[in-house]
């Protein structure tokens, strides 16, 4: 496992988390975090298509009370693991999991649960179906109520693609918890990101060895070129004007060598799964779930929960204005901008002030003091 330095370095990045999945049921001493594998069986995606044997993993810390009534879900981001949330998990940070049980899902695509990488023809690789936010919510539905026997959640707490979850639970499952904490992400993919997004993949499809997803070896001069286009997105300008590459642990020696460093972690995964959740994102729209006809508006206007609302202000992915835009139209919202310079991954708090800045604020969103 990766050490809670390498998952504050790389924030967002989290690729490395993809060296293959952990037994379930097993125990991971870093963080007392228990590893397990749901069985989903056969899952049909929005798109129709039905995956034969799904599988989902998920991570749990503490215990659930008698009452049922202290479970917290954290739903993964982008390639990301259950360590995505190590920022939040702790006795002084805000979920202390002698007071909450945490359940950490992996979204479909990431190389443990479901994926192009691990599921047998005909669905390996390129033939592996495009899912959506809501199929992953769909299939965490299903592991919360007959699996964990988990009916309501105290708060749905997220970040980037997380978010994104979160918001789709409070707008399929408007009752099903207490509160959502959203950070450094939106309930829908506007143009901008969707085009960024096809940036990343067209330069990894470019690579002779792609050969449309059937490659016999990693396209790797692909995939670098995948980490290049996504490191000039990841942090924000005046990030790279003030060279706050050289405050990381070990720091940077350069603007090259902290590019370098950020295509790296991308070396040893799988471009089909890239693709995958790179098309999960680029699809994702809450308004476009059954009943509100594509009104982004409409559907969150039926947020009935209370909402934090925490979008970085340099962020580049999820820009402060299209948070800004959301916000007008949910009922129950704390507005709180995360005011760093450290962009997208501001909203999982890489830099110690913005750590401090999320933690305070969603504690006190949960009702601690």
């Amino acid at each position: 496992m990766r050490s809670r330095q390498v998952n504050r370095r790389v924030a967002l990045v989290a690729v490395i988390s993809l060296v293959g999945a952990a037994p379930a049921w097993t125990q991971d001493t870093t963080d007392h975090a228990v590893h397990h594998v749901y069985a989903l069986g056969a899952f049909t995606v929005e798109g129709g298509t039905t995956i034969p044997q799904a599988s989902l993993v998920y991570a749990t810390y503490g215990h659930l009370n008698a009452q049922h009534d202290n479970a917290i879900l954290l739903p993964s981001h982008y390639l990301a693991d259950h360590h995505g949330y190590d920022w939040l998990i702790g006795p002084t940070l805000a979920l202390d999991t002698t007071r909450y049980f945490l359940i950490a899902t992996e979204m479909f695509g990431n190389g443990h649960s479901s994926s192009p990488s691990n599921t047998p023809e005909p669905f390996h690789g390129p033939r592996f179906p495009v899912t959506t936010i809501r199929d992953n919510v769909e299939a965490v539905h299903r592991l919360l109520t007959q699996e964990l026997k988990i009916t309501h959640l105290r708060a749905i707490i997220g970040f980037s693609m997380g978010a994104q979850q979160a918001f789709q639970w409070a707008v399929s499952y408007p009752t099903f918890m207490d509160r959502i904490v959203a950070t450094s992400g939106t309930a829908k993919c506007y143009g901008h990101g969707f085009v960024r997004l096809e940036g990343q993949v067209a330069a990894l499809e470019a690579d002779g060895d792609f050969k449309a997803g059937d490659y016999t070896q990693e396209p790797v001069r692909g995939i670098r070129a995948f980490g290049t286009v996504w490191a000039g997105w990841l942090y924000s300008q005046e990030w790279w004007r003030r060279e706050l590459w050289r405050t990381e642990t070990p720091p940077a020696k350069s603007v090259e060598d902290a590019l370098a460093t950020i295509v790296k972690g991308f070396e040893g995964a799988d471009a089909n799964d890239y693709i995958l959740q790179a098309r999960t994102w680029q699809k994702h729209d809450v308004g476009t779930t059954k009943g509100f006809d594509g009104s982004v508006e409409r559907a969150l206007r039926s947020i009935t929960v209370p909402v934090l609302y925490m979008p970085s202000t340099t962020d580049l992915y999820f820009p402060l204005g299209d948070a800004e835009y959301e916000r007008q139209f949910i009922s129950h919202v704390q507005f709180v901008p995360i005011p760093s310079l450290w962009g997208h991954p501001a909203g999982a708090g890489p830099d110690p002030a913005d750590q401090a800045f999320l933690n305070t604020h969603i504690r006190q969103f949960l009702g601690q003091h």
